[in-house]
Formats: C-alpha cells, sequence, structure tokens
C-alpha cells in the first residue's frame, strides 16, 4: 500500500510538470519560429540509505520538435524565413551567442539590426548596424544585406553586412528559458553558407493545437486516475486499521 501511495503521489506531481510543457507549447502556437517541447515520461528508483525499494515516475523535457513550420508571406523587407535546416545567429545581453529561427527583425535607434525580442544579430563580423536613415532594405537568400542609402537613386545598393548562418547538428542544441538554442558544449558555431532564406515571409511555430489539446486532455485524465489511487490507498489504510482494532 505504501508504494502504491509513493507511485500516485509521485506520478500526479509529473502529470502536473507535463502539464505546463503542454501549456506552454500552446501558448506559443502563434509565437514565430517556435519549437514545441516534448515531454517524456519514465520510471526512476528512489536510491536511499537502504536498497533502492521504490520507484517514482519522472516526467522530463526529453528535447524538442525540430520540424519547419509553415511559411507566412508578409512582404515586409525585414521579414526572413530559414528554408530548410539552419538557424539565425543572434547575440544575447550577456554576450553569449544563440541561435533562433525567429527572423523577424527590427532596426533600433542606433541603427542595430535585431529580433523582435530585442537580441543583436550577427553577421559576419559580429552584430550587423545599418547606416541611417536609410531606404529599401533588401535581404537575399544568403544573407546579404543590401540597402539604398539616403539621398541616392534607386539604382545604387550598398552591401552593408551579412547575417551568419549557422546548421548544427541538433542534438548538440539545448533550448534555454529564454526560447534561445545554444550549443551544449558552449563553443562558437561556424557559419554555414548552404542555408537559404526567403524574404519577406516568416516561420511559424511547428506547434500542433489539436494534438496538444489532446495530450492535455489525456494528461488530466492520468492525474484524476493517480488521485483516485491515493484514495484507494488510504482507504485501504483505514480498512486495515479498523481490522487491527478490532483484534
Amino acid at each position: 500500500m505504501d508504494k502504491m501511495l509513493y507511485i500516485a503521489m509521485s506520478g500526479a506531481k509529473q502529470n502536473m510538470q507535463a502539464l505546463s510543457v503542454n501549456a506552454n507549447n500552446l501558448a506559443n502556437a502563434k509565437t514565430t519560429g517556435f519549437k514545441a517541447d516534448l515531454a517524456n515520461a519514465r520510471a526512476m528508483q528512489a536510491f536511499g540509505e537502504g536498497l533502492p525499494t521504490r520507484v517514482f515516475s519522472m516526467t522530463e523535457r526529453a528535447g524538442q520538435n525540430f520540424d519547419s513550420g509553415a511559411l507566412l508571406t508578409t512582404g515586409r523587407d525585414l521579414d526572413i524565413a530559414i528554408q530548410g535546416q539552419g538557424w539565425l545567429t543572434v547575440q544575447t545581453e550577456d554576450g553569449s551567442e544563440a541561435f533562433t529561427r525567429n527572423g523577424q527583425l527590427k532596426l533600433s535607434d542606433n541603427g542595430a539590426l535585431e529580433t523582435s525580442s530585442g537580441d543583436l544579430v550577427i553577421g559576419e563580423n559580429g552584430p550587423i548596424f545599418l547606416p541611417l536613415p536609410v531606404n529599401n532594405i533588401n535581404i537575399s537568400a544568403d544573407g546579404t544585406i543590401m540597402v539604398q542609402p539616403e539621398g541616392a537613386p534607386s539604382s545604387v545598393q550598398e552591401e552593408v553586412g551579412r547575417i551568419k548562418f549557422v546548421n548544427p547538428d541538433n542534438r548538440f542544441l539545448e533550448k534555454g528559458n529564454d526560447g534561445l538554442f545554444r550549443r551544449k558544449d558552449g563553443n562558437i558555431e561556424p557559419a554555414d553558407v548552404s542555408v537559404q532564406v526567403a524574404s519577406g515571409a516568416l516561420e511559424s511555430s511547428n506547434v500542433n493545437p489539436i494534438g496538444e489539446m489532446t495530450d492535455m486532455i489525456a494528461l488530466q485524465r492520468q492525474f484524476e486516475m493517480q488521485l483516485k489511487m491515493m484514495k484507494t490507498a488510504e482507504e485501504i489504510d483505514s480498512s486495515a486499521s479498523s481490522l487491527l482494532r478490532a483484534f
């Protein structure tokens, strides 16, 4: 009975954690370039001073779904969508390198090229800055940025930088709490010139809302089952205590 209660208690706790992963996916169903988290449950032995006699449930974020999302045409000059495999490289607040599929870019007041969340876009020689004021920004398929300087004729295009795209093995990537991906070993990923982008488009989230809703219903039913097991363990304990008092 003690083992039954322990398994049910740990199972209910882990079901709640799986529900949080599921809810986060649903909340980001419309987030540009978002990759859905995957939750995995497994049985673990509880180790202590004696032998590992108890087994408990554990839910862990096993990884992410790296499938590409659908391309949405926007027609905006600073919107890009990576076609196929690859990542856009950004610089975070602490100066480290990270990767994202969010190609919704913008210009800061000082001309820095940033993502919609404010991370600096990295080029071949560090963060990319565009001369202000600027007109007719054009990002080619290989990430080369061409602009028309203020006052120059439309036929004049000046190259101001090239976005650094990378294509690391997904097995070496981990997702941070900020939604950005990084190499697990902390090394700098070299640029991959084979990565191509579509200008004037964005990659949507790869979350399947219907599938996530179905998983949420299943997790809620599992949680209710765990609570019923805990209630049953309590009733068995009460019955056993009544029998002992009778004797």
